[in-house]
């Protein structure tokens, strides 16, 4: 029953009909309502063939999914699973395992700190974040994503399209962040900055579907003046658009101060505005800026690519290769947990089989006997 119900749920995630899934993997539409609804079994060679038809591994079909997810599904039965939420659960499972071997992935995860009650309470959680990370009051939070898994927080950039931001999971230690690929590098820099915040206090389970939008729910609202202040803290910020307006134009200004702290306009002005450096009006100019190619050159600015899909975070990456190089995995599994970013002639070598080897078979070792020396008759 259980596992004709998530076969029922992939299929309607995938936008499939009961006819169009079993016409895709050769059984009749009557056997496949049959199975979703638990009246018939289902064979492994057919679960194989529906997870290949529906995305999906034959493991999600049969074991429950992280404890979080699992929870929330149940408390939200009647909200139809979105694309962040299907990603989030398939690398969380991948880190899960991961993590068994390597639990350094997921070290030093700080203690909850208390939800921001008011913007003041935001910006203190933002300067206690920094710390944290180990960034300096004037200093970027360049390379944002090592930054966070620092701290036990694992991101991810993959495709999403239109839908969510972001989404975060709280493991039994550290945390999972899916950030929508499809977003402006400074957009998806803003929400992992975001779904920093809820991880620090340690909500379970979030999906993002605006960052940086009207003010719908109090907590997103602060969260996101969170994320602002982590990465714009406001005394560094103030200095340096002093410096940059009195040197140049407005618009100049603001391409410098993009570039240097990795934001998008519409962030800056945001900021700049809730920090009372400028006005209403130059709030609109500099949401309107766009920097161009002569200014990269003639300012010599850095073209930033951080987070660009898909990317794992490198913490993972090494982990994994040391999983497949230790042989505890297949090359498949490997290019499968690394989500395809690799080739196969990109994975290391492994190292070459010793002749002792030939005589080991499983966990065994197993030694040739030795010759009889009683002749045989």
């Amino acid at each position: 029953m259980d596992i004709g119900a998530r076969v029922a749920e992939a299929r309607t995630g995938a936008g499939l009909t009961q006819a169009q899934l079993a016409s895709a993997i050769g059984i009749e539409r009557s056997a496949l309502a049959k199975i979703e609804t638990g009246l018939r079994r289902v064979s492994a060679v057919e679960l194989v063939a529906i997870g290949r038809e529906l995305r999906r591994r034959v493991e999600w079909f049969v074991e429950p999914g992280p404890e979080a997810i699992v929870s929330y599904r149940a408390a939200h039965a009647e909200t139809a699973t979105q694309r962040i939420d299907t990603e989030l659960e398939r690398i969380v499972r991948d880190v899960e395992f991961v993590v068994e071997s390597h639990p350094q992935l997921v070290d030093n995860q700080p203690n909850p700190s208390k939800q921001p009650g008011s913007t003041n309470d935001a910006e203190t959680l933002a300067a206690e974040a920094r710390g944290l990370l180990g960034l300096r009051p004037d200093t970027p939070a360049n390379d944002l994503t090592g930054l966070v898994a620092g701290i036990g927080l694992l991101s991810f950039a993959v495709l999403l399209g239109d839908g969510a931001d972001g989404g975060t999971v709280l493991l039994r230690t550290g945390g999972v962040s899916v950030i929508n690929g499809d977003l402006q590098a400074g957009r998806r820099r803003l929400t992992l900055a975001h779904e920093l915040g809820h991880y620090l206090i340690a909500d379970p389970y979030t999906t993002d579907w605006r960052v940086a939008s009207a003010d719908t729910e109090a907590l997103e609202t602060r969260l996101d003046r969170f994320a602002r202040a982590l990465l714009l803290p406001e005394e560094d910020l103030r200095d340096r658009w002093s410096e940059w307006t009195a040197s140049g134009e407005v618009r100049d200004a603001a391409v410098r101060a993009g570039s240097h702290y990795r934001v998008d306009m519409s962030t800056l002005a945001r900021r700049l505005t809730e920090c009372r450096v400028i006005d209403a009006d130059t709030a609109n100019y500099v949401r309107g800026a766009r920097t161009r190619r002569a200014d990269i050159v003639e300012m010599d600015l850095v073209v930033h690519h951080e987070m660009e899909p898909v990317s794992l975070p490198r913490p993972y990456e090494r982990a994994v290769l040391d999983l497949y190089r230790s042989e505890l995995i297949s090359e498949d599994r490997a290019l499968d947990l690394l989500l395809d970013t690799f080739e196969r002639d990109e994975l290391p070598d492994l190292p070459p089989t010793s002749q002792g080897e030939i005589w080991t078979f499983g966990p065994r070792p197993m030694t040739p006997q030795p010759m009889c020396s009683t002749p045989v008759h």
